[in-house]
């Protein structure tokens, strides 16, 4: 194999590592996404692009979006649900707690 096919090789290799990187962050970002749904997506990414010799990006478009859908997919509605209320109420805690600190100066 020439230099340049092992560059190229190894610049792809890296692009497809960063994809699955993104997409697992954005994927367990996601309401009611737990470890359990992260490890099934991945293995259902890995083992298309190992069989069809595709790139991630190629078979699945922005790791972004494609997160997005396949929580969608593989989160029952009723746990995203309860996560996102949970989330909403973490999230006015903190404001108010924030809220607090300002005041006090803390």
């Amino acid at each position: 194999m020439a230099k340049k096919d092992r560059t190229t090789d190894a610049a792809g290799e890296k692009d497809r590592e960063k994809w699955m990187a993104r997409f697992q962050v954005r994927l367990a970002m996601q309401p009611g996404v737990d470890r359990e749904v992260v490890l099934r997506a991945v293995k259902e990414v890995t083992t298309h692009c190992a069989e069809t010799g595709a790139h991630p990006r190629a078979a699945f478009g922005d790791p972004d979006a494609y997160a997005v859908r396949t929580a969608e997919r593989l989160v029952p509605e009723d746990r995203a649900a309860r996560a996102r209320r949970r989330d909403g109420r973490v999230a006015a805690l903190d404001s108010v707690v924030q809220r607090a600190r300002d005041v006090t100066g803390m």
